[in-house]
Order: C-alpha cells, then structure tokens, then sequence
C-alpha cells in the first residue's frame, strides 16, 4: 500500500520506484521490469537448448567482466498496458516507475508511441559509464543488445523486458548476473569496481583506518581474527550491493585494541547522532547477512529525517513499520523550538519507529493529502504503520514534547490508540442523483442496509478507465431509478477510507446484496450496461451463457497475396 496515497502496491514495487534508484515512467510508457527483485547470478528464465550467437559467445570469452544492456529498439501500436503508481511516485509526484503493479488500473497509448523511454533515458549513462570505466583502465567492457532484432539471445537469457542488464563475469555465459545498481553512471561504475575489484578495503594501520573514516559519511569496516572465515564472505558480500557505504575489513590486533574490541564485530562508523554503531558477530551462529543488512540500513539513518525527494529513498528502504511524522513550518521559529524535544524522543525508539519532519511549506502536499491534513492543522503528529496503512494521532491539544512524543508511541505500539479513517463530508444532496454520493462517513449506512441491493463503483478522479464507463454506470442508475431495494452509488476512494476492506485499484465494483450477513460480491466482468444489468437482473451473479449449437467453421487463410495481415499483439 502506498503510504502516502494509500494505493496498494507491494515492498519488491518500492524498491523499483524513481525515488529508490529507478528511473520516473514517461507518460507514455509500458510496464518495465523489477530489475531488483529477481535472483541474483542464478540465470533465471535461461533457455534448455540455447541458440549460439557466434559474435557474442566468442566476445565474451576475451573479456574479464562484461555488462549488456538490452535495448527495445521497436516501437508499440497503440499499446494498452497495465501500470500503477508505486510508492514514493505518487508520493512526490513524479508518475509512475519500474515494476510497478498490483492496482490494476490501464492507460491506453497514442499509436506510435517509444516502446522503451527508459531504453532512451538510459542510453546516456550508459556511454558515459562506459567512459569512466575506460578512464580508470578497469577491465570491464559495455555493450548493447538491440532484443527485438536478436530473438534467439532474448530467449537464451530470458528477457522479456527492457531494458534489461546481465552482467557476465570470466566469460562465464550460463549464469550472468542480474544488474541491481542504480541507473546513473556513477552507480553503474560502483556497482561494476566492486565486482571486478575488491568489495572492501583492507586495513593494516590505524592511519588508513582513520583516513578512511574521516573520508566519508558511512563507513563500514569489519573487525575479524580469520579473513579466511566464512563470515567474512558474508560481509564482502553485503558490501558489494551496500553502494552507499564504503567498507573496510582488517584482522591486525592494534585496530582491534584501538577501536575497544574484544571479538569479531561490524562497526558502522557515521558523523551524525552517535557517531558509532557496532554489531557484534555471534560466535555460535556466526554473521547473518539478513541481520547485518537491516543494522545497517536502520543505524545508517539520522535518528530524525527532514522529508525531501533525496532523503524519501532512505526512509522507505529502512524497513522500519512505524513512522512517526512531525508536521511543522519550518519558516516559523515556534515550530522550529519544537525538533529538540522531538529527536530526544527518538532514540529509545531506534529501530522500532522512524521519525521524520514534514515541512508543510515545501513540496509535500501529498503527505499532507494522504493524512487527510492541511497546512494550517501544523504543528501536529501522526503516526502510521506502512504495512497495514493504519493512521493514528493524537489527543486534540497536547503539546509537541519529549514527554508526549514519547507517550503516544508507547500508546500506539500498545494498542491503545485506535486507527482513524479519512471521509469526505456527506453532501447534502447525496441521495438526490441517480447515482447516489458515498463517502466514508455514510458507506457502512448504505451499502449494508438489509433492505437494499446497493451496487457501488470505488473509483479514482485521475482513473481513465473510471472515466470511460461513467457513462454506463449514470445509464445503469438511470435504468434502475425507479427499483426501491436498488441503490447505484460511487465512492472516491482517494479520499475516503473503509474500515470493512481496501480498495486495490480502479475502478472497482462490489455488490452488497440485501439481507444479513454483510455478504459482499466483487464484479469482475465487461463494464457495459448490458452485462451489468444481467448481473444485478440476476441477483448479483452473471447468467450461464448456453454453448452455440454448432461452431462456426474456421476462417480460411487469407491468400498469400492478400492484404489482410496477422494482428500482433505487442
């Protein structure tokens, strides 16, 4: 679920976001693939029988390491294509991105449009990585693809998608491994140095353990007494994909006596808060990368976060539930007098909830949106879990300190503050039309009222496809205007929440039949108003369509001068 637009989508989908490294869908773009949510070097999706390509096989035997890039290089014919608004998109209002799904919501393409912007915006960085790495002499060599003109390689490595990245390593053709960096040259380049190269740095005095310290904002460096231990395969692995950190590893004592260890630790060396975070190795089961992974991402944030386009990455990709919203004016010295008492309650908390600031006075109208908040309602909190999208606040008045920041996550974490809903207000005409209003506020009212069979359409005011069958659905409420026990009603489920379910994607429409049980019935067939009418004709259930008699005989195939074409489906 979107946190801050409450559309449902799923964690691998927040990974993919512009926001989280990924590149912002063009208005005209279909669906792209979740390059970071596939197995990594496994060679997913490989062909049992692979066709050779003579120039590639022999290309990449003569090279150390190779990465290629598919490009789409065809372009769609009024290509109709699922895509949803992911995460941090429609959070900062950037549009869509990479791997994005689960709304079920379609947007149709002018004829003509690029196949593959991504391709195109891509392009650029590329050579420009390419540059770089011819720059440093690193023994990696780019190239490109074009998949639909090599249909016998997009099989063999199993793309389907573009643009798609592998990264072949020693000539090893079998099981490339799939890109997973950022799609800047600089990303590009990281990504590669720290697979030709060493992932980490080795240390051997504490003058080159404090230069490196001193060099950058997060460094990681591991303190362990074998290198040859397994857990320290662990860690450079962790550091090949960790591409915001820069690592170190050492196993001289002096380092182990002058940072104050006694045993196999990770410390996360930072010029923020503490300052320092160590994770000790468990001497029984050893370094888990998982646990490693999720100490490092939540002790590598600011124990408070100002909400902004750069810092929105980090917060989503911590994996910590709760988050905690301080909702302020930072251009007012009032609310700026409260931050202190703010961060003292956060500490205690690392881990469990994150804190962030929100400047109502910046470009965060669609936090405050999704709050159901205005700029004047500041200074204020919520609070809200991104997992279950549940909303909670505060008793109405209490001041923003230390003291009631830290009693209110205390109550929330306990389960003693219950979740609120947004509602849009009843409009006073909202039964007037013959399609009846709906808002959060009178939904349980109307739809489960025993007496009524009430056929409600949950829709988005930007949907297209809400849009296009509005005029069957006013046709449908005005057919049946006149049924006393039948109620056709709409609900904008942007800005109105439900406590019985969650709308996914739009539109949707769910039947509530008459009766006890608050029985529900999702309709999931063509959007006419002659199919709906058979369905609410029939009780909320399509009839069974009876076989033909007969089947038509076969089309017989056009002659082979004919004009007639095959319709490909792109």
């Amino acid at each position: 679920m979107c946190v801050f637009c409450g559309l449902f989508t799923t964690s691998d989908t927040r990974r993919n976001c512009s926001r989280l490294g990924g590149l912002p869908r063009q208005p005209d773009e279909p669906r792209s693939p979740d390059l970071t949510g596939r197995e990594r070097g496994k060679g997913k999706g490989l062909s049992s029988s692979p066709k050779p390509c003579w120039s590639l096989c022999h290309s990449l035997g003569d090279w150390e390491g190779a990465l290629v890039l598919g490009l789409a290089m065809a372009r769609a014919q009024g290509r109709t294509e699922e895509y949803a608004c992911s995460l941090l998109g429609c959070l900062v209002g950037t549009g869509c991105c990479w791997g994005c799904g689960g709304l079920g919501h379609s947007q149709t393409r002018p004829p003509d449009a690029p196949w593959c912007g991504h391709c195109k915006a891509l392009a650029p960085e590329y050579s420009k990585a390419a540059a770089l790495l011819a720059a440093e002499s690193m023994a990696v060599t780019l190239a490109k693809v074009d998949g639909p003109a090599q249909p016998e390689l997009a099989k063999e490595f199993g793309v389907t998608e573009y643009p798609t990245l592998k990264f072949f390593h020693h000539g090893n053709r079998t099981h490339p491994e799939e890109y997973t960096g950022p799609r800047e040259a600089e990303g590009i380049v990281e990504w590669l140095r720290r697979r030709v190269g060493p992932s980490a740095r080795q240390l051997e005095d504490e003058e080159g353990a404090q230069a490196l310290i001193d060099a950058r904002d997060l460094v990681v460096i591991g303190f362990f007494q074998d290198l040859q231990d397994e857990d320290v395969a662990t860690f450079l692995a962790l550091a090949r994909d960790a591409l915001d950190m820069t690592f170190g590893l050492t196993d001289r004592p002096q380092l182990f006596q002058h940072f104050g260890l006694t045993k196999d630790t990770v410390v996360l060396f930072k010029k923020f808060d503490e300052g320092r975070a160590d994770f000790p190795v468990d001497e029984e089961l050893g370094l888990d990368l998982g646990d490693l992974s999720r100490f490092l991402v939540t002790h590598s944030m600011h124990l408070v976060t100002e909400f902004n386009s750069q810092t929105s990455p980090k917060i989503f990709a911590a994996r910590i539930l709760n988050h905690l919203l301080l909702f302020l004016n930072q251009s007012l010295a009032a609310h700026r007098e409260l931050l202190p008492g703010f961060g003292e309650a956060a500490p205690r908390f690392r881990g469990q909830v994150l804190f962030v600031v929100v400047d109502v006075e910046a470009e965060n109208e669609h936090v405050l949106q999704y709050f159901g908040l205005k700029a004047e309602a500041a200074p204020t909190l919520r609070l809200v879990n991104v997992e279950t999208t549940k909303k909670y606040a505060p008793a109405d008045g209490d001041p923003v300190t230390a003291a009631s920041v830290t009693a209110f996550c205390h109550a929330v974490l306990n389960g003693q503050v219950k979740p609120y809903v947004l509602s849009q207000e009843v409009p006073p005409d909202w039964d007037q039309q013959p399609v009846k209003t709906l808002v959060g506020k009178n939904f349980e009212q109307v739809a489960f009222d025993e007496t009524k069979n009430v056929f409600v359409k949950f829709y988005a005011p930007w949907c297209t496809h809400c849009k296009e069958m509005a005029p069957a659905w006013e046709a449908l409420a005005e057919k049946y205007k006149d049924h006393e026990d039948i109620i056709i009603a709409e609900l904008d489920a942007t800005a109105n929440e439900l406590d019985a379910f969650t709308v996914h994607g739009f539109p949707t429409l769910k039947y509530f039949p008459a009766g006890p049980g608050r029985k529900v019935i999702e309709y999931k067939s063509s959007r006419d108003l002659e199919t709906l009418s058979k369905f609410l004709d029939n009780g909320g259930e399509l009839p069974m369509e009876e076989p033909p008699e007969e089947l038509a005989a076969p089309s017989p195939a056009p002659p082979t001068n004919s004009t007639v074409g095959s319709k490909e489906e792109l």
